[in-house]
């Protein structure tokens, strides 16, 4: 007598998700927001606006969701199969692609005024119905349809029948479409809109052979084409943050230096910082009328001049900028190389030069090779500062924003921008994974590891030392005059020492009914906050997938899907900003003004993060660790969770980091995408510095400051260090 067939966890779960979607959720957005509740005591379920799609169904409305009861179904009938039997797997890919094909269909063919489409209004009619955005049911109903499909594609044997690499794939590849893909192609198919809204391919050519774009006119004396000077800052940028955060790293993690957590919190502060704070405060230092420059030019009986804006002043700024991204993918490389080898070197007679050299450099190479790539692309894709200092020198992310938010509104000319950028960017990844190749830079095995990584010998030491202190000097007396401008009356003019600003955006007042923030700021201060914790862990945890699944797993499709993850990074947050709009304003995804299109914003924008820190640290992790748990008869996903993520640690807070800090003091994006109620920090401060005032604005980024700084510290506490050795320096006294 044999046994019954026991179904999955998986399975049932996704089934019972599906009927709950379908039948007890909302199935259309609730119009009070995604985290309002209203919906159970206003009208459920029978109301239109609030009731499931099994309930509209029954009342004669929206039959178009009828279909869908034939996917839920289907997958009933699997429970009886055995994982091995066939039918099994066909059930599955069937149900899954039909549900989830036809919630794509409906979901584009009907809109808010019925049909979308032309011909559906001539072959059936019009429709005297309308349809809203994904709601609760919508969306859990798509997630179970897809993640049947994924089941049923690993029953049939899809790498190794490993479901939840095969789940991991699916929904990566399903949220970067909806999410990237879908907004940007949307946003570049203007490119080839012509003023009646045909469209044409020479409207394209004719926008992109433009000489503002791609003009040699810096060979003659006059100005270079955008394109150029993009290529040229970003280029600079990423070999000058690249060696700085090498330093840092290397300062923090191989040198005696005493006050290591000071410069630890110097490399993280400009990531806590609106950018054109920054920019600020580089002008009040060395512009016409700067602190520094007025000293010199008194000092030495020179004329003062505007040296500041353009190349010099932008590269300064997006250096202080970006270092900090290379300092956090750098520190963890740094980190994870294996002691035990630098210890064999040395065994062998290797002096500490030979054995950095030939030993601990090459083995760094991954985080070298992302740490560029990063600050390339950060610096193309990156206008803020370009706005505040660039001056005659222009660069393509200004282009794409003179060209949306300007007079002149061209999306065509900002599409075509916008495939020049990504044009580079994409070069520099691909050159990036040539420069790496196909050599390992596995350092972490399974075997015990006691050693201690040596110190830098005294040659480079002393160089490398020299180099950080002065950048961090450097940066100590930038965030210094952000300091003492948060605290002055009007800065340059009345330099009367006051805390009126900080009054006016964040005074408190105690009543009976509790406490009453009345401070101007705190709307905005409190969305932000929310906003930033929910997006960070979501992005880390996004990135770090997409890393394991890039770096220990073989797929076809893989450098589609590795493209896909990093095509978000690359193009400049001003486009993203307003492809979310034109994507996310109509069904089926309606999102607009509300919390969530920002939320899902930060995570795609700065879920590259994660996934290069993953990749920079993954590659050093020997895939015997993996073999090992297997064989043992873990999963997976226990692998993943057991061995490979408490090795991760670095990666996993520079992602937090990352993400949280961005979304703190993001500014392209999040210009077009706040709401009356979702208003963010940085919006607001760029609304007072349009009404000049500056003591409000730099209060509010200095307060940001220090809450950025108490977040960035708990982060690192509750992820804590990958700690490879088990010993320590010690200064051995007396020793012979």
């Amino acid at each position: 007598m044999t046994k019954p067939n026991k179904a999955p966890p998986v399975l049932i779960f996704w089934i019972i998700a599906g009927w709950v979607g379908f039948c007890l959720l909302p199935w259309y957005g609730i119009e009070d927001g995604f985290w309002s509740f209203e919906w159970l005591i206003d009208g459920y379920p029978f109301d239109d606006d609030y009731a499931p799609a099994a309930f509209l169904i029954a009342q004669g409305e929206k039959l178009w969701l009828a279909p869908l009861l034939i996917p839920l179904v289907l997958p009933l009938f699997a429970l009886r199969c055995s994982k091995s039997d066939p039918a099994y797997a066909r059930l599955l890919v069937l149900a899954g692609s039909i549900g989830f094909a036809w919630m794509i269909a409906q979901g584009f063919s009907i809109g808010i005024r019925g049909y979308n489409f032309e011909w559906m209004n001539a072959a059936f009619g019009p429709l005297d119905d309308r349809q809203f955005g994904m709601g609760y049911g919508a969306m859990l109903c798509a997630s179970a349809y897809l993640f049947l499909l994924t089941q049923g594609i690993a029953a049939r044997g899809a790498v190794n029948g490993d479901v939840f690499v095969v789940s991991a794939i699916g929904g990566v590849i399903a949220i970067v479409t909806a999410f990237v893909f879908f907004p940007i192609a949307k946003m570049l198919f203007a490119a080839f809109v012509t003023d009646d809204g045909a469209y044409s391919i020479l409207v394209f050519f004719d926008k992109f052979f433009d000489d503002r774009i791609w003009g040699l006119g810096c060979l003659a004396g006059a100005r270079c084409g955008a394109a150029w000077n993009s290529l040229f800052l970003a280029v600079l940028v990423g070999l000058i943050t690249t060696l700085l955060g090498l330093a840092f790293a290397l300062v923090v993690t191989r040198s005696g230096f005493r006050y290591k957590r000071v410069m630890r919190a110097l490399t993280v502060l400009p990531i806590i910082t609106p950018p054109f704070v920054i920019g600020l405060a580089l002008i009040l230092l060395f512009g016409l009328s700067g602190t520094i420059t007025v000293y010199v030019s008194e000092l030495f009986g020179v004329q003062p001049t505007r040296w500041l804006y353009g190349l010099p002043g932008v590269l300064i700024a997006q250096t202080l900028a970006f270092t900090p991204i290379a300092f956090l993918v750098l520190i963890g490389v740094v980190e994870g190389v294996s002691p035990s080898m630098e210890e064999a070197a040395q065994t062998l007679r290797a002096n500490r030069w030979q054995t950095f050299r030939t030993v601990s450099l090459p083995l760094m190479r991954p985080g070298l090779a992302n740490a560029f790539l990063l600050g390339f692309i950060e610096s193309m894709a990156e206008f803020g500062n370009p706005l505040v200092l660039g001056g005659n020198f222009d660069v393509l992310s200004t282009e794409i924003f003179f060209a949306i938010v300007g007079a002149q509104y061209d999306q065509g000319r900002a599409a075509v921008l916008a495939m020049v950028l990504l044009f580079f960017t994409l070069s520099a990844f691909y050159a990036q994974r040539a420069w790496l190749g196909k050599k390992s830079y596995t350092t972490v095995s399974g075997k015990g590891d006691a050693g201690v990584h040596p110190l830098m010998p005294k040659g480079l030491a002393v160089p490398v030392l020299t180099l950080a202190l002065a950048w961090a000097a450097f940066t100590a007396v930038v965030y210094a005059m952000i300091m003492y401008g948060s605290v002055v009356e009007l800065w340059g003019v009345n330099n009367s020492l006051t805390f009126k600003h900080y009054v006016t955006a964040f005074s408190v007042r105690f009543a009976e009914e509790g406490i009453r923030w009345t401070g101007a700021a705190w709307d905005s201060f409190w969305t932000t906050i929310t906003i930033a914790a929910i997006a960070a862990p979501l992005t880390a945890a996004v990135g770090l997938v997409t890393a394991y699944l890039l770096t220990r797993q073989n797929f076809a499709g893989k450098n589609s899907f590795e493209f896909g993850t990093m095509l978000s990074f690359a193009i400049p947050g001003t486009v993203i900003g307003v492809s979310y709009i034109l994507a996310f304003n109509v069904p089926p995804i309606e999102i607009t003004g509300t919390g969530i299109i920002l939320v899902v914003s930060f995570i795609f924008r700065n879920m590259p993060v994660g996934v290069r820190a993953g990749i920079a640290s993954m590659s050093q992790i020997d895939k015997s660790l993996d073999e090992s748990s297997l064989t043992l008869g873990a999963n997976s996903w226990q692998t993943f969770r057991r061995v490979i993520l408490p090795l991760l640690r670095p990666a996993i807070l520079a992602a937090l980091v990352y993400s949280f800090v961005r979304a703190m003091t993001a500014i392209s994006a999040v210009i077009f995408l706040v709401s009356a109620e979702y208003d963010m920090a940085t919006s607001y401060i760029i609304g007072r510095v349009e009404n000049n005032d500056y003591g409000l604005a730099i209060a509010y980024s200095t307060t940001l400051i220090f809450v950025m700084l108490a977040a960035v510290g708990l982060l690192q506490l509750l992820v804590g260090r990958v700690q490879i050795g088990r010993r320590k320096h010690v200064e051995m006294k007396g020793a012979t």
